[in-house]
């Protein structure tokens, strides 16, 4: 069995529990209906279908093709540990670039957070994001083993900050130093602009200290999550969203 395809059940089955288990023990009782989460799924489906198409092949032509600037004591933490510093500073220029925040914006607008967000991404971003990282993937020349084991920690650490889990207090504040936690990612989904444009890491909660993009924000009860000053759309107003007016 590929290491692509125990990503896939190993990915499927922590989004599986992710989701049981948020609703049997929600932060958040809110509840915001079965629209958005058939919206949030059918965003996710579309990129499930580009994985083999587009992105798997980027990755491995780009691991294939690599410069060789990999040192012969880099080993997988190292790359992991690089690819978690990628991912911090590409989610960032995501919120800085007009042109790149028209993708990124599709993932923002979800007004209620849970499992179902960690897969709402548009299908630009996650091409021009397949293409960046194959840039770095290139220069490096990491393994493809490497990446597919960073893809399924990325999707595995995205379920868990973004689920509606109820943790106990004290247990998150210590693993936040460690890792991004609900409590920290929630506020970078504050419908308040300074508070989206903080807390971008992804695995490591390191990040964001280093680089002075740590809110200083808690997450409150029934705190206003999407985009400050706009409703979130139907999936087919949001497919198109990142297209409209792009010429002006």
């Amino acid at each position: 069995m590929t290491a692509a395809v125990l990503k896939i059940i190993l990915v499927a089955l922590a989004f599986i529990g992710t989701f049981v288990s948020e609703r049997q023990w929600p932060a958040d009782v809110r509840s915001f209906g079965k629209n958005r989460i058939w919206r949030n799924l059918g965003l996710a489906f579309i990129n499930f279908l580009l994985g083999p198409i587009l992105v798997l092949p980027i990755s491995a032509y780009a691991s294939t093709h690599g410069l060789g600037l990999r040192p012969s004591w880099w080993n997988l933490a190292l790359d992991l540990l690089l690819l978690d510093l990628w991912i911090y500073g590409w989610h960032r220029i995501n919120h800085v670039v007009p042109f790149l925040w028209r993708f990124h914006e599709v993932h923002h607008r979800d007004e209620m957070l849970d499992a179902t967000t960690a897969v709402r991404f548009h299908f630009g971003e996650v091409v021009l994001s397949a293409l960046v990282r194959g840039v770095v993937v290139f220069i490096f020349s990491i393994p493809l083993n490497s990446v597919v084991i960073f893809e399924t920690v990325v999707a595995l650490a995205t379920f868990f900050h973004h689920s509606n889990l109820r943790l106990p207090v004290a247990f998150e504040t210590q693993l936040s130093r460690l890792i991004i936690t609900p409590r920290l990612h929630w506020i970078h989904h504050h419908a308040v602009r300074r508070d989206t444009d903080s807390n971008y890491a992804t695995i490591l909660s390191c990040w964001d200290l280093v680089f002075k993009s740590r809110s200083p924000n808690a997450r409150v009860a029934g705190m206003k999550l999407g985009v400050e000053g706009e409703a979130d759309l139907s999936l087919p107003q949001l497919l198109t969203r990142p297209f409209n007016h792009l010429g002006n």
